[in-house]
């Protein structure tokens, strides 16, 4: 089981920098009795993140009410992509709520439209349909769906078979979690879909075969027949990483899925809208996927997500067939098209390649200095990873890895303990629209914790 933040009030040394501020206990006295009721009125799932009452939230930066700032080196999970609380995010939601028109089902409405065409438009051409969910496991079941009935209208009931990746991790519903490979997410099914089956993802850390030779012994060796493979799906990266295959490898699978008619599915969850340095992460493979799925940050805000693909494969169930209760949602599609706009208008996609350009050799540098503690710090863009390994080898250091959390959270720099503390990952993920200057501040953070774990 992943461990519990403790609900203790702890003295830490006062900070006062342009990106953070930090005094008195953390956390505060009265801070410990509004979470000790929620976590009376909540599940001990809810009991993973660090213990901080969000109060507002700006750009890079997180404030409770007692004058304390974190600097966000998490973007509330990867959400906030155009920054916390814009304002014209904030006004698209006022602007739709003051309407009247809070939900419309399936039936359409003027945002929806609109959001439709603007994610078509900057899709590639050949993704041309686009439906609209609320979360991201939704978009990976809905792609599941897709792939399977695609597969079965191909080949018949034989071409039902899924591969994903070890190590992936695509949602907590029951199709998201046995398409997801980290080991204990399937735990609790009774019933695992036979032809879901898993390879090993080609990191060239944990893996070190990145051959697509791998890709093909691994499908002999579980005994699947190519053209029974309905389709195939990976993260753009791996969150636990971030990971991503070689760009070669990725080319491989692309004319592999076309060799045997299967469809090549990415989940953009966590990669898409400039996290990467590109609107989509799956652009640094130069290739075009059958569809994909999207969400978090979509909208910087408000729960939306989907699946956009190709039309044949997109039309393949009727009206009436395919639908969800909050599809294009009016108030979160108008919080999205606005979102969008930011990102493009400010270019934010570019800011993401020139300062994650800076974050990974910082990041580097970090790792070459912990060599020992460090296994491998991979980034692209503004989404990074430092995975903290026992010395002497590979093995994930769970512990280290929320003390490296913990630790910057008591000195003002906020990062997410990630779903079972990713394989020993520190993730970091700052919006979009950060500068080199925070970066740099908030890898001094990390440095100066970690020379106080070593000791």
């Amino acid at each position: 089981m992943a461990k519990e933040f403790p609900l203790e009030s702890v003295e830490v040394k006062p900070v006062s920098t342009k990106y953070r501020k930090i005094s008195g206990p953390i956390p505060n006295e009265q801070t410990v009795k509004q979470i000790e009721k929620l976590r009376r009125a909540e599940p001990l799932s809810m009991r993973g993140q660090p213990p901080v009452i969000w109060d507002r939230a700006e750009g890079i930066s997180v404030h409770d009410a007692y004058s304390n700032m974190w600097l966000d080196f998490s973007s509330g999970v990867l959400i906030t992509n155009a920054g916390h609380g814009r304002k014209e995010i904030a006004d698209a939601i006022i602007k739709q709520a003051s309407r009247t028109l809070l939900t419309s089902y399936c039936f359409p409405n003027q945002p929806r439209i609109n959001l439709a065409q603007k994610l078509v438009s900057i899709a590639p051409p050949e993704l041309n349909k686009v439906f609209l969910l609320s979360t991201g496991a939704e978009s990976t079941e809905c792609a599941l769906k897709l792939m399977r009935t695609n597969g079965r209208k191909l080949g018949g009931d034989d071409k039902s078979v899924i591969v994903a990746f070890s190590e992936s991790f695509h949602g907590r519903s029951l199709g998201a979690q046995m398409m997801g490979g980290m080991a204990g997410g399937c735990a609790w099914i009774k019933n695992l879909d036979p032809e879901i089956i898993h390879v090993p993802f080609p990191d060239g850390f944990r893996c070190e075969d990145t051959s697509f030779e791998l890709f093909e012994k691994s499908l002999t060796e579980l005994g699947v027949k190519p053209d029974n493979v309905a389709g195939v799906i990976s993260e753009t990266y791996q969150g636990i990483g971030p990971n991503f295959m070689p760009k070669q490898y990725a080319k491989d699978l692309r004319a592999w899925c076309d060799k045997h008619k299967a469809l090549l599915c990415f989940d953009e969850v966590q990669a898409g809208f400039g996290r990467c340095g590109t609107m989509w992460g799956f652009e640094h493979y130069d290739i075009v996927p059958d569809l994909f799925c999207m969400g978090k940050g979509i909208s910087s805000s408000l729960p939306i997500s989907g699946v956009l693909g190709r039309q044949e494969v997109m039309n393949l169930y009727g009206p009436n067939e395919m639908t969800s209760t909050h599809s294009g949602n009016p108030i979160c599609c108008a919080a999205a098209l606005a979102n969008i706009e930011i990102i493009e208008r400010e270019k934010l996609v570019e800011n993401a390649a020139r300062v994650g350009s800076a974050l990974h050799k910082r990041l580097q540098a970090i790792k070459d200095e912990f060599s020992d503690i460090i296994g491998f710090a991979p980034s692209v863009g503004l989404v990074a990873g430092l995975l903290m390994i026992k010395p002497g080898s590979k093995e994930p250091n769970y512990e280290l890895a929320w003390d490296v959390v913990n630790n910057c959270f008591r000195k003002g720099l906020l990062l997410f303990a990630p779903v079972g503390l990713g394989e020993g990952c520190v993730k970091i993920a700052p919006p979009l629209c950060i500068t080199e200057e925070a970066i740099e501040e908030g890898c001094d953070v990390i440095h100066e914790v970690l020379m106080g774990v070593r000791v």
